[in-house]
C-alpha cells in the first residue's frame, strides 16, 4: 500500500486543522482522495441541519481547492460508494473521523469489517470529542450518570494539543468521477427561510477560529453571568461550528485553558460547557436509548400529549402569548440558533406547561436548528423534561414570566423578536415573518395573542400530574 491512494471520508469534520485522520493521510506521502457521501445519515437530516451541512461541505471543497486538491461528491449507501471508489481508484485505505450516534457506529463498524476482509485498510480517528466516551469510568468501573463527578474526573486530564493544518494534500494522478453538490439540493426544504438565516451563519474553519478568538479576547471574562442574558452577545456562539467539526473541541479547550491561566473569570465555566458536551456523548455511547426513549425509569406512563394540538402549534409558531417562549422560537426561525436560556424556557414550557412529550420538541429542533447535535439535543430535552440524566428536579417548573423579569428586565430581547403591537418593530422581529412557512399566514400586523396556557395555570397542572405519578 506504499503508493496506493487513501480515501479521506469527511463527515462532521469539515476542517483542515487539528484533523488527526487527514494529517495521518497526508503524512503517509500517499495520494489522498477527499470524499463526502450523501447517504441515509445526510438524507434523514432535518431542513436546517441538512442545509447548513451542505454549506459547510461547499466551504470545505473550496478550502481543499486552495491546497491544490479537490473534494469528490458521491451518493448512495456508504459501503457501496466506498467499494466503488476503491475499485475505481485502486485505493488501499479509507480513513475517517469517528462519530458516536448508534446509526453511525453500526454503519462504520460494518464498513470497517467488510473492507478489512477485502484487504483494504480501514482506520477511524478521534477529533470530534476530547475524550473517547469509553475512556472515562467511575472508580467502580461504570459510566458516569451525573455531570459534576464527570467534570471532576476529566478536568485535569491531558487534552491533546491541536494539530496544524497540512501544508499540502497530495493529489492522485487520476481523479474519480464526482457528482455536483448543487444537484443534491440540500437546502430545498429550507425554502425562503434560507435567505433569512444565511446572514447569521458563520461559515467554515476561519470564521470559527475568529469566533473563538473574539470570545476568548473579550467575552469569556464575563461569561459566567453573561451567558444567561439573551439580549446580549456574550456567548461563544461556537455550537454551530462544533457540531460540523469546523472547529475542534481541542482547539476550544486549549484556548479556554489559556484564558483561565490568564485569570479571566468566566473561563472555567466555558470549559465546563465544553465538558457538558462531552458528557452528552458519554451518555449517548453508554445509554443510546437517551436519543428516543425516556432515560429514567418511571416516565413511560406519564400522561404527556404527543399530538400537534392547537397549543403545540402555537408553541411551534412562536405564538403562545408567553413572551420569553415566543421570542426564543422566533430567534430560531430567523437565525437558525437559539440562546441557551431560551432553549431551557421553551423546552420547559412545552413539556411542563403544555404537558407535551419531549420527543415533540426534540423533533422540532432537529428540523430547525443549524447547530443541531444528536447527543446535546437529546440530553437537553430530557434534562428540561425531567426524564433525563442530571435533570433539574422533575417537579421544578420554570416560570417563563419571572425568568423574563430576571434575564430580560428591560425587554430588549422581547423587543428584538416580537413585532406585533409595535409601531416600528425591529428588523429582526420582522425577519421572522419572512422566514416562516407562508402556510402559517402570519403578519407583523396581527394582534399578539394572550397566553394559550398562563404560567400559573400550567405550573399547577404539571405539579398535579407529578403528584399522581409514583416516581
Amino acid at each position: 500500500m506504499s503508493s496506493t491512494p487513501i480515501i479521506m471520508w469527511f463527515r462532521r469534520d469539515l476542517r483542515l486543522s487539528d484533523h488527526p485522520a487527514l494529517k495521518a493521510a497526508c503524512d503517509s506521502g500517499r495520494p489522498v482522495i477527499p470524499v463526502v457521501i450523501r447517504d441515509a445519515s445526510v438524507n434523514d437530516l432535518g431542513a436546517a441541519p441538512k442545509w447548513r451541512w451542505g454549506l459547510g461541505v461547499e466551504h470545505l471543497a473550496q478550502s481543499l481547492a486552495d491546497k491544490g486538491t479537490k473534494l469528490i461528491f458521491r451518493s448512495g449507501d456508504a459501503l457501496e460508494v466506498l467499494q466503488k471508489l476503491i475499485a475505481d481508484t485502486g485505493a488501499g485505505s479509507v480513513y475517517w473521523s469517528r462519530l458516536y450516534d448508534p446509526q453511525a457506529v453500526a454503519r462504520d463498524t460494518e464498513i470497517k469489517s467488510v473492507l478489512k476482509d477485502a484487504g483494504v485498510e480501514a482506520r477511524s480517528y478521534g477529533g470530534h470529542l476530547m475524550f473517547e466516551p469509553w475512556t472515562t469510568e467511575t472508580k467502580t468501573g461504570g459510566f458516569y450518570k451525573v455531570y459534576t463527578p464527570f467534570w471532576r474526573s476529566v478536568k485535569d486530564r491531558n487534552v491533546d494539543a491541536p494539530l496544524s493544518a497540512p501544508s499540502r494534500v497530495p493529489a492522485p494522478e487520476v481523479w474519480p468521477d464526482s457528482e455536483v453538490l448543487a444537484d443534491w439540493a440540500l437546502g430545498a426544504a429550507m425554502n425562503r427561510g434560507a435567505e433569512i438565516v444565511r446572514p447569521h451563519v458563520r461559515l467554515g474553519e476561519r470564521a470559527a477560529q475568529s469566533r473563538l478568538g473574539v470570545f476568548i479576547d473579550g467575552k469569556v471574562a464575563s461569561y459566567d453571568d453573561g451567558r444567561d442574558i439573551p439580549a446580549e452577545d456574550r456567548t461563544s456562539n461556537l455550537s454551530e461550528n462544533l457540531t460540523l467539526g469546523e472547529i475542534s473541541p481541542h482547539q476550544c479547550w486549549h484556548a479556554g485553558l489559556r484564558a483561565l491561566h490568564e485569570g479571566k473569570a468566566g473561563a472555567e465555566t466555558f470549559l465546563k460547557e465544553l465538558v457538558w458536551r462531552e458528557f452528552a456523548y458519554h451518555l449517548m455511547h453508554h445509554t443510546p436509548h437517551i436519543l428516543d426513549q425516556n432515560w429514567k425509569d418511571g416516565w413511560d406512563a406519564f400522561p404527556w400529549n404527543k399530538d400537534d394540538t392547537a397549543e403545540v402549534v402555537a408553541w411551534k409558531q412562536g405564538r403562545t402569548g408567553i413572551q420569553f417562549v415566543d421570542a426564543a422560537m422566533r430567534e430560531m426561525y430567523a437565525t437558525g440558533r437559539m440562546h441557551n436560556r431560551g432553549r431551557m424556557i421553551v423546552a420547559s414550557y412545552l413539556c411542563k406547561h403544555l404537558m407535551t412529550h419531549w420527543r415533540v420538541g426534540q423533533h422540532w429542533f432537529e428540523e430547525c436548528l443549524i447547530d443541531w447535535d444528536p447527543a446535546s439535543n437529546a440530553m437537553g430535552w430530557q434534562w428540561s423534561a425531567g426524564s433525563g440524566p442530571d435533570a433539574t428536579p422533575y417537579f421544578r417548573v420554570f416560570n417563563p414570566v419571572t425568568q423574563l423579569d430576571k434575564f430580560d428586565k428591560n425587554r430588549d430581547y422581547v423587543s428584538r423578536w416580537i413585532a406585533e403591537g409595535r409601531r416600528n418593530p425591529a428588523p429582526e422581529a420582522v425577519s421572522y415573518f419572512r422566514a416562516i412557512p407562508r402556510a402559517w399566514n402570519l403578519s407583523p400586523n396581527d394582534v399578539y395573542p394572550g397566553p394559550v396556557v398562563p404560567a400559573d395555570k400550567g405550573r399547577k397542572r404539571a405539579l398535579s400530574a407529578y403528584e399522581k405519578r409514583n416516581f
